[in-house]
């Protein structure tokens, strides 16, 4: 639910986010432990798209290796709205589904968590973002984009849509419609939209073509990943426990939202390095 526009307040009536780790010290130390120095080159089956360290937990998480293709690095000219590569093509499918396995996250899901974790590496190796921080974030807006009996197809569409409650003030920030209805559905007020819930205008600004199909849709999960991982990297690096709880929080305005995140991030690195 992406809250650089909208007040703290603004959340999804669908669930409640309850403070998930203690004092802020303990929260502190398990962002620590997910923005950990990590060397991905033991995880790399090819030299083909070098990517930047991932925030993980101890123990280790393995990297998503890329699937063999020549051996060079994703254009710095790659705009907000194209992708390089396809997520299918781009990650390791035995990596995938290993780690799906381990973790519980959904295969497809995971495909586009992983690509986008490489091409924001690629586009801005500063920034540090992990694969495992994506998950999180998709685990907690709509449950890997199975919200409400929606289900995550094999293109990485949601069907149905997933629509969040109007944003008419009752209980929520109130929020008047601005794409006519053309992805919430409401031409009245906005509401937020699809497995990583952004809002219409947050999507006008950062909405990108994950999938490269030459549309950015919100409801597309390689779409939205995309976006929210380049929403994320805006706020500055993620390679520091500020720069990871900032970078989050500009996600939702809530520190209870930053903790559950920090819990599930790395609740899925240990998973995924057992």
């Amino acid at each position: 639910m992406l809250t650089k526009l909208i007040p703290p307040e603004r959340r999804t009536a669908w669930r409640g986010v309850a403070t998930s780790l203690g004092a802020s010290a303990v929260v502190l130390g398990v962002v620590a432990a997910i923005i950990g120095g990590l060397s991905i080159a033991a995880f790399q089956r090819t030299s083909a798209a070098a990517l930047a360290p991932v925030p993980v937990a101890v123990p280790a998480t393995e990297e998503p290796a890329t699937a063999a293709q020549p051996t060079r690095a994703l254009p710095s000219s790659v705009g907000p709205s194209s992708a390089a590569m396809a997520p299918t093509k781009r990650i390791d499918q035995a990596w995938a589904q290993r780690v799906s396995t381990r973790t519980g996250i959904p295969f497809r899901a995971l495909l586009a968590y992983a690509s986008a974790g490489v091409q924001v590496s690629s586009e801005q190796p500063s920034c540090g973002l992990a694969w495992n921080t994506l998950a999180a974030i998709g685990l907690t807006e709509s449950a890997h984009g199975s919200h409400g009996g929606a289900q995550l197809l094999a293109t990485g569409d949601t069907a149905p849509a997933i629509r969040g409650p109007a944003l008419n003030g009752h209980g929520v920030a109130a929020i008047r419609d601005t794409d006519q209805g053309r992805w919430d559905g409401d031409a009245a007020w906005d509401r937020a939209v699809g497995p990583m819930q952004f809002i219409p205008s947050t999507w006008r600004k950062w909405g990108a073509d994950g999938n490269a199909d030459g549309d950015a849709n919100p409801n597309q999960i390689d779409d939205a990943a995309l976006s929210a991982a380049r929403y994320l990297c805006a706020s500055g690096s993620m390679r520091t426990a500020a720069g990871w709880r900032a970078a989050v929080f500009s996600y939702n305005h809530s520190s209870a939202y930053v903790d559950k995140i920090a819990n599930a991030a790395n609740r899925y690195a240990a998973q995924a390095g057992q």
